[in-house]
């Protein structure tokens, strides 16, 4: 991902927007420059600053954007845990099927 496309993904981002990959493919790309980082920054204060500013309420919003940053690697992850159940599954679903077929068809 280049960092023209990352910036343009920055509002879709911030609104929990991108799929799986997307996602992923975003935040390597954040980790490695710190000019999108630095963007990222700039828009998560501008738009949760603004709103936080109006309801009067405190804030540390650099410390919330790597929290929300954390959350994000986390669901990736479980994402792709989920994903390697789900085919360890279906492998020993084909495994059990072919199994009964052979029992009937070889008995």
């Amino acid at each position: 991902m280049d960092c023209k496309e990352a910036q343009k993904l920055i509002p879709a981002y911030l609104s929990e927007e991108l799929d799986g990959k997307t996602e992923e493919a975003f935040l390597n790309h954040i980790e490695e420059c710190a000019i999108c980082k630095e963007e990222l920054c700039i828009q998560y204060l501008v738009e949760e600053g603004t709103a936080r500013l109006e309801d009067g309420s405190s804030f540390d919003l650099n410390r919330e954007l790597e929290s929300k940053i954390a959350e994000s690697r986390k669901r990736i992850k479980h994402r792709k845990i989920g994903t390697w159940i789900i085919y360890v599954l279906e492998f020993t679903a084909i495994i059990a099927v072919m199994f009964i077929l052979f029992l009937v068809f070889y008995r």
